[in-house]
């Protein structure tokens, strides 16, 4: 993406670069002026986005299938967008439901709606996000479906706030993890996977990413779904919902945190010790694993007794990688209309 970013003013780039800094080392209490620089319009499968403030943010979403339907809300993972569900959303909305698909913070037009805004990336804030995003929609209970950070959020919904989640569809499982849990070191081989968390660690790492975001995407998707033909069109279509100016601090922000290198915000505290906790998830729950997720994730084995309401495992062959709902968006769909019969 370094080549479209020069193309772009210098502005947006300096005020990446601020709120990089802003949001990474905490300056919580400093004084910014308030500064309205929209995010680009994202080029999404979806067509026209819809737009609702919802607590922090301005969310951009797509929205597809009857208004009176069961919502079902869709989280995208990094470094995605929700094009990842371009063919799982008409599934849904032919089979009668309300399909939302909200930018996450950081991504497409989702952006905050003050600069003074801590750009913080910390689990706990992505959840709240849908809460916020549930509230401003007034829907009471939805289905939710996620991946990677997505399936990070939908799980501590569903822990956290099980009265709001009808059912939960989550890619590899339980993925909640805690600070304390994250000093735990992992065997060499694991530790390689987790290659591109060390590097964010590194002022070098956030500049790089900030240089070479549309690069360092396309090499994740590689790696992470080892056997998925992704054709140049698809990966830069959901790249240009990385041009958010928020995006590099956000990301840049969340695997520091998980590091213990970054504080989160004291009003998210009581939600992170309560996560610490490793809550059990009640909700009825279908996992899914791809058999050539070349992504870190957890053994299903050893997270199941995390889910102790109606569960079911998943694996879904064929060499599906790590962005299961895009590689096998049939499989990702009937898993929602399977869990929400549960």
């Amino acid at each position: 993406m370094h080549a479209q970013l020069n193309r772009r003013s210098k502005r947006p780039l300096f005020l990446a670069f601020a709120l990089l800094q802003f949001g990474v080392m905490g300056m919580a209490s400093a004084e910014m002026p308030e500064i309205n620089v929209p995010a680009p319009v994202s080029q999404s499968a979806f067509g026209a986005l819809k737009h609702v403030k919802a607590g922090l943010l301005d969310v951009a979403y797509a929205e597809v299938g009857p208004a009176n339907g069961q919502a079902v809300i869709l989280l995208h993972g990094w470094p995605y967008d929700i094009d990842s569900y371009a063919k799982v959303a008409p599934l849904l909305a032919a089979k009668g439901y309300r399909v939302l698909i909200p930018y996450a913070r950081g991504y497409g037009d989702t952006h905050f709606l003050s600069a003074k805004t801590p750009r913080n990336g910390q689990p706990a804030a992505l959840a709240s996000d849908v809460i916020d995003f549930m509230d401003a929609l007034n829907i009471k209970q939805a289905v939710l479906g996620g991946y990677d950070w997505g399936a990070r959020s939908a799980d501590i919904v569903s822990a956290l706030w099980p009265e709001r989640v009808k059912a939960l569809v989550s890619v590899s499982g339980y993925l909640i993890g805690n600070q304390a849990a994250g000093k735990n070191p992992l065997p060499p081989k694991a530790e390689l996977q987790w290659w591109y968390q060390f590097y964010f660690a590194t002022d070098r790492g956030a500049a790089g990413y900030q240089k070479n975001t549309h690069d360092f995407a396309k090499l994740i998707w590689q790696t992470a779904s080892p056997q998925w033909k992704f054709d140049d069109a698809t990966f830069d279509r959901s790249a240009k919902g990385l041009q958010n100016p928020d995006h590099v601090a956000i990301t840049v922000f969340n695997y520091r945190w998980r590091l213990g290198l970054v504080q989160g915000e004291s009003q998210y505290e009581p939600l992170e010790q309560k996560l610490a906790q490793a809550p059990s998830i009640g909700v009825p729950t279908i996992t899914l694993e791809g058999d050539a997720n070349g992504a870190p994730h957890p053994a299903p084995e050893d997270y199941a007794k995390r889910f102790t309401g109606k569960y079911e495992f998943r694996l879904i062959n064929g060499g599906i990688g790590h962005n299961l709902p895009q590689e096998a968006p049939e499989a990702f769909a009937k898993a929602i209309i399977d869990a929400d019969k549960l």
